[in-house]
């Protein structure tokens, strides 16, 4: 049986406040949270700069605003592009209009709540799209998903565009709001549904058999019991409200 996932999708995390009690609730928030992992943490707004400026990398930003020698709104402007998401972190609710104009992801003000943080990091994990769109030409697009031999997509996977081969995905399993794409090497969580997957693919051979599986039916190597038997040892259920189509379609592969 496929083992069952119950991670979310990861974000790294950044920490910038020059007040040390604020910036150790906030690290204390990314710690206990699942999903979150703390990368790095600065008490000026200058380390922080110098951190990306070198290279340095993550998914969320919180980022306090009044802050000496630079500011957190002066650093935004500053920050190597593409930076991270957003979430400022302030006492003074007047910034509220000065954040927005820098596209941030969302405004806490102090002290900020556990419930309110968790929130703000959904909010930021929505705003990150799974299925990226990849620019074609027209001939490109006759031909099928951008890729060696139409069976590639570009999806974004802890923040970056990688290229996942789906004709080494076995099964797709849903995880709440989030996919699982389960290859013989890895997992990959995407910040997708199931039904998105159904509805978006454009490769016939996955195919839709249970509430929370598509299945790659190229893979399949055998049936028992409503289970199918796919490589590696991975077994996924077909659903009675599925079996009948699934079955027909199977026979005509």
């Amino acid at each position: 049986m496929a083992a069952p996932l119950t991670a979310l999708l990861p974000l790294t995390c950044v920490v910038v406040d020059d007040n040390e009690m604020n910036r150790l609730m906030l690290e204390h928030f990314v710690t206990i949270t699942e999903g979150l992992t703390l990368v790095n943490s600065f008490a000026d707004g200058v380390a922080c700069l110098n951190y990306f400026r070198a290279g340095g990398q993550a998914d969320l930003l919180l980022l306090d605003i009044s802050m000496p020698e630079l500011t957190g709104l002066e650093l935004l402007s500053i920050l190597p592009k593409p930076h991270p998401e957003v979430v400022l972190v302030t006492s003074h609710r007047d910034y509220a209009i000065d954040a927005f104009e820098l596209h941030v992801s969302d405004y806490l003000v102090k002290p900020v709540d556990y419930a309110r943080f968790i929130r703000s990091v959904e909010y930021v994990r929505s705003r990150r799209p799974a299925l990226a769109p990849v620019a074609r030409s027209a001939a490109q697009a006759a031909d099928g998903p951008l890729g060696t031999g139409g069976n590639t997509l570009f999806l974004k996977i802890n923040n970056r565009l990688t290229r996942v081969n789906f004709d080494e995905v076995l099964y797709i399993e849903a995880m709440s709001v989030y996919s699982v794409l389960v290859t013989l090497k890895q997992k990959h969580i995407v910040y997708a549904t199931l039904k998105t997957f159904e509805e978006k693919l454009p490769f016939a051979h996955f195919v839709r058999v249970h509430r929370s599986y598509m299945v790659n039916t190229h893979c399949v190597e055998g049936v028992e019991d409503n289970h199918l038997q796919l490589p590696g040892g991975y077994e996924v259920p077909v659903a009675k409200a599925y079996q009948d189509d699934f079955y027909r379609r199977l026979r005509g592969i």
